[in-house]
């Protein structure tokens, strides 16, 4: 029994070290061939398009709901000891360092990466990459490049709009709700607020944008199974590149505010 459970773990730890090794070749394929041959610019504003633009409605909708309740919240803890006045520092705080990154990029993995994982991945089973390398197309210049370069330059943007929405959310249930000096709220973000964390936002945006588009694109390339198969590549994408988001946002964390 304890040789079978031995067996089982090394069976299943080999498994994952391919699997992250087959993944670490596509995305070293896709930037060589970013490298060499470049991009089609029509093609990567397609896709800007429908990775961050067409996501932009949900994400502004997830950023008010967020703002408003972490507002909501704060507010009961903080008047127990008369702090108020910081409650929009912390929520704007919140929102740009770990809320509006994570959760537009959550988001757009659940939204678009698993369209990404569908798309390739009904390509691969119906033999349209067959015959697109058939025909010498280089596929990972037709299909990877636009979508994995969209998704990092489009998803700082993204992340941008869910930040603003929901600081917006955390104002009006500051000044509406609870009838609250609307002016401290704002005079409380731009003294605490900084540049620095803005940014460390956007570069974790681009940063998720690039797990979000080159694992969905990944799961769809290696699709097999049919129907059935494509099904399990889109759960497995959305499942891989939220946990990664995770655990990536963790480290870039500790990376980018060590000393804020």
């Amino acid at each position: 029994m304890i040789l079978a459970l031995i067996d089982t773990i090394g069976n299943r730890t080999l498994r994952i070290c391919n699997q992250f090794g087959a993944y670490g070749m596509f995305v070293g394929n896709s930037l060589l061939v970013f490298i060499t041959r470049g991009f089609n610019f029509h093609k990567l504003c397609t896709q800007m398009e429908r990775i961050g633009v067409d996501s932009l409605p949900i994400c502004a909708l997830i950023g008010i709901c967020s703002g408003a309740v972490m507002t909501l919240q704060t507010y009961y803890g903080f008047t127990k000891f008369g702090s108020e006045n910081m409650i929009g520092p912390v929520v704007a705080l919140s929102l740009t360092r770990e809320l509006g990154p994570v959760l537009a990029g959550l988001m757009v993995t659940g939204r678009s990466g698993s369209s990404i994982a569908a798309e390739i991945g009904t390509m691969r089973i119906t033999e349209q990459i067959d015959a697109l390398e058939t025909l010498c197309v280089n596929v990972y210049h037709y299909l990877m490049v636009p979508r994995i370069l969209a998704g990092i330059i489009i998803m700082p943007f993204v992340t941008m709009f869910t930040m603003f929405f929901g600081i917006g959310g955390g104002y009006i249930i500051y000044a509406y709700y609870f009838h609250l000096n609307a002016a401290e709220f704002i005079d409380g973000i731009k003294d605490v607020l900084e540049l620095s964390d803005i940014t460390g936002g956007l570069i974790k945006g681009s940063v998720f944008g690039f797990i979000l588009s080159s694992v969905g694109s990944y799961c769809g390339f290696y699709t097999d199974g049919g129907a059935k198969g494509v099904g399990l590549a889109t759960i497995r994408s959305v499942v891989l590149s939220s946990i990664a988001i995770l655990i990536t946002n963790f480290f870039l964390a500790t990376i980018l505010f060590e000393k804020s």
